[in-house]
């Protein structure tokens, strides 16, 4: 292939990029290509920009794999496109052009030069290029021979311990390397020299308080069976591998934020670029507080711009949109994604909007002009007006001002895919703006008329330090202005969107598939008993039942079995799912019968399988009774959800499913793996399947990120024949010879004899008597097995369970537990 077809052209964030030889191979032990280094960063962007921004980014590069020669590269090459932040650094004999990382596009570019690794120091720039104070403390712990993660977290948690009592919070990082990071942000009052001065006295700290086990001098010699604590990483020409970089080592392997409750678990492992993904799904971003207060440091409230502070007001608020622009793509999106510094409007008094946003789950955004931006809020239960109750408040990335006229449908695909509707908007007056901590604010609206709230942030309010740094509450204060003329004061405000506001969006909203072409995701069993943290993993009971997708439409509700098969006529009574769903939807579930104990019951629910007669139907229902155990949403309200990780899944389910009559969602087991399986256990149900939070919704396909867990092992087998019976069976079926597909065909594994009721082997010789054929359908059938046997034709899937599998590959102790109508042979796969 030419180099020019090897080359295209994208847009990300409003510029355009040429990439090239995407499909090269830069980490060969795992095959993960340049592409996919690109589609990394470019995901990890929102998450990554904030610790990086204003930072000089010096790079290492891998043009030919991780294996290849590495570069070393800090000045900004003449090949870099204009768009590209920089700024001069005055070294003694010449002078440094560095790139500045504040957006999507110049981190995509790094990319695509195979920038693997990004190193950035613990300063900023100021807006015109001065060098700030640091805005963080960084140690570096870092094993040397013959010691590892496990002493770099005793390390870690003595140093915590010396951090919190200088009044200093630290947060973990795990290099991707050897070692971890420690994190800890400043208020930019000290120099760089001050900073490194502490850094050096806690290293002899901790060196004194574990002799054997620390070293804070900078000798390699003595190294070996310690951890050095580089504190020299706070040095002004010194730079530290940027959080959620990718280290250019045998494997993807990323400069991670974690819990100190994982650092503490056993098994502790450096993360790898999926790994991270699925992480900032589920969690966000672990080291937020430390880029939050950091980003603080140098604007105006805080009272420290290095001498820069008011002459570029506008280069401030270009800054603040970065996280904004990094997270949409104008070539996809409606919103306004404005590329130059806005403009600090101080012409009038400022403006408010509030945005009704029907996404993952439906919601209010606050905005207020403040600064040249709009700084915005989620409102999951929309603005209060009750004064005694306050809601939460989930702060966002700063909007441009463009964005307070913006109204129209985000694709799903896009982040916050939704409809926005303007709800209200108008100005506002101004008491009281304590960045970071309270806002009050009068509101003069044209729809909620005037009203004063108050926005307090949960810091120190029963949250702890750990709380999440985005979380405050809106509160709706008891002195309230006078009633406007002409306004609606004291109306109730909606707290969510009503079923005829969801009804108007969903008839603007995207086409959505056929019910016949979904389908549905598959757990993979999981060996013993996995280690699973339950930061990164949701743990769900296993109901023993049909799986089926429900598809709701105008309050309509289809069926359908893993396989496509409609059950809708099957079981009447789950028409109810088109009350107790607020919108129209695919939703995932698990049709069950209960027994006399409220177990669900597969034998029992083998007496409504099948059946296709109305008056067959409803005779079985009136002695089987079933319902529909609801745990996860394809899409709902006409937005496709298949593409967010669970968590918003799980949201977006609770939010549009109201429980009742044969309808239940229930909820995932508070705890741990252990303490899950043990309520499953104790309740007499099958297992538990456990659930990468971050994890999408791959349809149709079988999957690690959702793992399978049962008390009592059970198979699903394709019945090949029957052998006769003896005794009271005698005259009719006594066994049936069951297989599994294989690479050569239907593979043998043994026959079945027990478990069934005599009803059962009356109703199992209607089903095959017309499959009958001549031939075996097995690879290999052993002989005395064979000798007797009635072959048919491999068609039918039942279900057996067993104590375990055999040396020879054949089950033991099997006993059937009855007919998988909902499957088909090729969905049959050998359980380990």
């Amino acid at each position: 292939m030419s180099p020019v077809a090897k080359r295209r052209t994208v847009v990300v964030g409003g510029r355009s990029i040429s990439l090239s030889n995407t499909d090269k191979v830069l980490y060969p032990e795992t095959g993960t290509t340049k592409g996919r280094v690109i589609e990394y960063y470019e995901r990890v962007a929102p998450w990554m920009i904030p610790h990086v921004k204003d930072r000089p980014v010096t790079r290492k590069r891998w043009a030919n794999g991780v294996d290849g020669k590495v570069f070393f590269e800090k000045n900004l090459p003449d090949s870099a496109p204009d768009w590209v932040r920089h700024h001069t650094i005055a070294h003694k004999e010449h002078d440094t052009e560095y790139p500045i990382v504040d957006d999507v596009a110049t981190l995509v570019w790094m990319a695509q030069q195979a920038a693997l690794e990004l190193h950035v120091p613990q300063w900023r720039f100021g807006p015109r290029g001065g060098h700030q104070n640091p805005d963080r403390l960084v140690l570096d712990l870092d094993p040397g021979e013959g010691v590892g993660l496990p002493e770099c977290v005793e390390v870690a948690l003595a140093a915590r311990e010396v951090l919190q009592g200088m009044g200093l919070e630290p947060y973990p990082v795990t290099s991707g390397s050897k070692g971890i990071h420690l994190y800890a942000a400043l208020d930019g009052r000290a120099t760089t020299a001050q900073v490194s001065d502490v850094a050096h006295e806690l290293a002899r700290a901790l060196e004194q308080d574990l002799p054997d086990l620390v070293l804070s001098s900078m000798s390699r010699a003595e190294r070996t069976g310690k951890v050095f604590v580089d504190w020299s990483q706070n040095n002004g020409n010194k730079t530290t591998i940027a959080p959620y970089s990718l280290r250019g080592r045998d494997r993807p392997t990323v400069a991670a934020p974690r819990t100190w409750d994982e650092l503490t678990q056993r098994g502790l492992v450096q993360l790898t670029l999926d790994d991270v993904l699925d992480r900032l799904e589920a969690r966000g971003d672990l080291l937020h507080p430390v880029a939050s207060a950091s980003l603080s440091v140098g604007r105006p409230d805080h009272g420290h711009w290095d001498g820069e502070r008011t002459e570029d007001a506008n280069r401030a608020s270009e800054d603040r949109l970065s996280a904004y622009r990094a997270k949409r793509d104008a070539a996809k999106t409606p919103e306004p994604v404005p590329t130059g510094a806005p403009t600090v409007r101080d012409d009038g008094t400022p403006t408010f909007v509030i945005q009704e946003h029907h996404a993952t789950r439906d919601h209010y955004d606050f905005r207020l002009e403040h600064e040249g931006v709009l700084v915005s809020w989620a409102l999951p239960k929309g603005e209060p007006t009750d004064p005694g109750k306050n809601h939460l408040a989930v702060q966002t990335e700063d909007h441009p001002l463009e964005y307070g006229s913006f109204e129209g449908i985000i694709p799903a695909a896009e982040y916050g895919g939704g409809t926005v509707t303007i709800w209200d908007d108008g100005t506002y007056e101004l008491e009281k703006w304590r960045e970071g901590e309270e806002v009050i604010v009068t509101l003069h609206g044209r729809t909620g008329g005037a009203r004063r709230l108050a926005l307090l942030h949960t810091r120190g309010r029963g949250r702890g330090r750990d709380g999440d740094e985005k979380n405050w509450l809106i509160h709706r204060t008891k002195d309230q202005p006078d009633r406007e003329p002409g306004s609606t004061a004291g109306a109730t405000h909606r707290a969510g969107p009503t079923r005829a506001s969801r009804s108007a969006v969903h008839a603007t909203s995207p086409a959505t598939e056929r019910p016949e072409e979904r389908r549905t995701m598959q757990a993979t069993l999981a060996k013993g008993e996995p280690r699973l943290d339950p930061a990164d993993w949701a743990f769900e009971l296993k109901w023993d039942g049909i799986r089926a997708l429900a598809t709701v439409r105008d309050g309509k509700v289809t069926l359908r079995s893993r396989n496509g098969n409609d059950l809708t006529a099957q079981y009447p009574e789950l028409q109810d799912l088109g009350e107790r769903a607020g919108v129209d939807g695919v939703y995932d579930g698990e049709i069950v019968a209960l027994d006399d104990r409220g177990r669900p019951s597969f034998q029992l629910l083998q007496n409504r399988m099948g059946l296709t007669k109305t008056r067959e139907v409803e005779a079985a229902r009136a002695t089987t009774p079933v319902r529909l155990l609801l745990f996860d949403v394809l899409e709902a309200d006409g937005h496709e959800l298949t593409r967010h990780g669970y968590t918003a899944r799980r949201e977006a389910l609770a939010t549009v499913i109201e429980p009742g009559g044969v309808i239940e969602v229930p909820d995932a087991v508070e705890g741990d793996f252990a303490a899950a399986l043990a309520e499953s256990e104790r309740r007499g149900l099958e297992g538990v399947v456990a659930k990468k939070r971050g994890s999408k919704y791959a349809e149709g396909r079988r999957s690690e990120a959702w793992l399978k867990v049962k008390h009592h092992a059970t198979q699903e087998v394709v019945v090949g024949g029957w052998r006769p019976g003896a005794g009271r069976r005698e005259g009719g079926i006594g066994s049936l010879l069951l297989g599994v597909p294989g690479a050569e065909g239907l593979e043998y594994v043994g026959k079945v004899g027990t478990g069934f009721r005599d009803r059962d082997l009356d109703e199992i010789a209607g089903v095959l008597e017309p499959l009958g054929t001549d031939d075996s359908p097995f690879v290999d059938v052993p002989r005395p097995d064979a000798r007797d046997a009635h072959w048919v034709r491999p068609v039918r899937v039942g279900e057996v369970e067993f104590a375990e599998w055999t040396g020879d590959g054949r089950l033991r102790q099997p006993s059937w537990r009855g007919w998988r109508a909902d499957k088909q042979p090729d969905d049959v796969v050998r359980e380990s």
